[in-house]
């Protein structure tokens, strides 16, 4: 035992000195390397390299989407080591810094927008909609609250994956367990590092826009990123200086005194204008300049020509696709449809199932008993159907109008503004499942063929009752 205890004791000895020489390598090298920096490492090392991965594993679109992914973490990190050793600089030389990312992050969108036909297109819609969490960099003071909200909008998608896959290849219901632990790391690493927005360096120099690390090249058949804005345009400081100079204000103030201490005589100067010579009681004047050199009819608009150019905000990229209405398997796909009054689909079958996605200002008829309708990221679009064995959702759409002909179980409504529902006698037993909804109403059928309106709550009353919450569904009082 005693021979065990010494060993144990040199091995502390050992692993000290080992600390030590470490500690002083990193120091030799540049300084200690933030603690915040080797957390998100862990990240990293972590769960970003089990979902590049399993992404690698399946390939094809979702594995670019990965490399792109793994691009704008890296661009992340090089911020976090600039802001670790450097103060925080100006709000010009910061959007500088974040150009960067923010572009990493466009091309992870883009991409997305590009390959709509893809087999993957529910793995690149969970990414595209829950990318924007790299942004927490410039939220505060509750940048864990904004990772956690784009995350959740990524779990709708991420749980049609599961849907689609849980029985096929489990490889997939992997990849979706490693994204989405991706989210819950970063905010929990948030939490313990960054609770009120991005922490800099209180003693090192300020942050300059040399520090930033160039842009990441644009993908294969991807958008390439925007142009950087131009430089302001120079300032004259000597003629400022002379505007601004104390004589030239004295005798300007001296004129305006001057002029207010006339009283009542301080319009006598003014001429008389008759009526002849009044644009607005003489239209033809208008037209012919007036009796002078020139009239003015009113103040000029704002035009940006005549003021120094302002640098536009990177935005994501819109790609114009063409309208589609086919049948692609089992799936009904009616995507990018505008002003289109008269689709139908009449071949149907009950395996099959309709995806309606991007379509403005048009109507949709969808004959026959078919298993699903989606109706996605829609605008002022009707539908009307006869059969439904499944659900019929509507996902992200605006002003949306339906029409049951025959039977429906369930209609779900989620982050949709508008949405009436006009129930047939054979479906009044349907469920009406509703989240992050606003104006919703259900039209009941009468005897007599008129409808009566019913009104969806939005509106609830959550109470403690000694043992659970009981949440009851209120009235705004008018």
């Amino acid at each position: 035992m005693a021979e065990l205890a010494s060993l144990v004791q040199r091995l502390e000895v050992a692993v000290g000195r080992l600390e030590a020489m470490s500690v002083s390598d990193s120091s030799s090298g540049g300084g200690a390397v933030a603690a915040y920096i080797e957390a998100y490492d862990e990240i990293l090392n972590g769960p970003v390299a089990w979902y590049i991965s399993l992404s690698q594993e399946i390939g094809g679109d979702v594995q670019k989407h990965a490399d792109m992914m793994n691009q704008a973490f890296r661009c992340q990190k090089q911020l976090l080591l600039t802001a670790s050793s450097c103060q925080k600089p100006s709000d010009a030389i910061l959007a500088t810094l974040l150009q960067p990312l923010s572009k990493a992050i466009e091309q992870v969108q883009c991409f997305h927008a590009k390959n709509r036909m893809s087999p993957f297109f529910n793995h690149l819609c969970t990414v595209n909609e829950s990318v924007p969490a790299l942004g927490w960099v410039t939220m505060a003071p509750k940048p864990g609250l904004y990772i956690k909200e784009m995350g959740d909008a990524g779990t709708f998608y991420a749980n049609r994956v599961l849907k689609d896959f849980r029985e096929k290849d489990k490889k997939h219901v992997e990849w979706v367990k490693a994204y989405l632990s991706i989210w819950t790391e970063l905010q929990n690493y948030i939490k313990q590092h960054h609770t009120t927005g991005l922490v800099w360096s209180k003693t090192g120099p300020v942050a300059s826009a040399s520090a930033a690390p160039p842009p990441p090249c644009a993908p294969a058949g991807g958008c390439p990123p925007p142009p950087p804005p131009g430089p302001p345009p120079p300032m004259d400081l000597e003629q400022s200086s002379r505007a601004s100079s104390g004589d030239h204000g004295a005798d300007a103030r001296n004129l305006l005194f001057a002029s207010l201490n006339k009283g009542s005589d301080i319009t006598r100067g003014l001429k008389h204008v008759s009526d002849d010579q009044k644009t607005h009681k003489n239209p033809a004047l208008r037209s012919q300049g007036g009796p002078g050199p020139s009239v003015r009819t009113g103040p000029k608009p704002f035009s940006s020509s005549s003021s120094s150019p302002r640098p536009a905000a990177p935005a994501t990229a819109t790609c114009k696709l063409s309208p589609v209405l086919e049948l692609d398997g089992k799936k009904w796909k009616v995507e990018n449809q505008e002003g289109e009054q008269n689709l139908v689909i009449s071949d149907t079958e009950l395996k099959q199932v309709v995806y309606a996605f991007k379509c403005n200002n048009s109507t949709l008829q969808v004959k026959g008993k078919l298993n699903s309708i989606t109706v996605d990221n829609c605008k002022k679009m009707g539908l009307v159907f006869d059969d439904v064995v499944g659900i019929v959702e509507v996902i992200n759409c605006k002003d949306i109008k339906i029409q049951v002909m025959g039977k429906v179980p369930t209609i779900s409504i989620n982050k949709t503004d508008g949405c009436h529902v006009y129930l047939s006698t054979d479906s009044l037993s349907c469920e009406i499942i509703s989240a992050k909804s606003s104006e919703m109403n259900i039209l009941v059928p009468k005897k007599d063929g008129e409808f009566t309106e019913h009104a969806v709550p939005e509106q609830f009353k959550t109470v403690w009752d000694g043992q659970k919450l009981v949440t009851t569904s209120t009235e705004i009082a008018g």
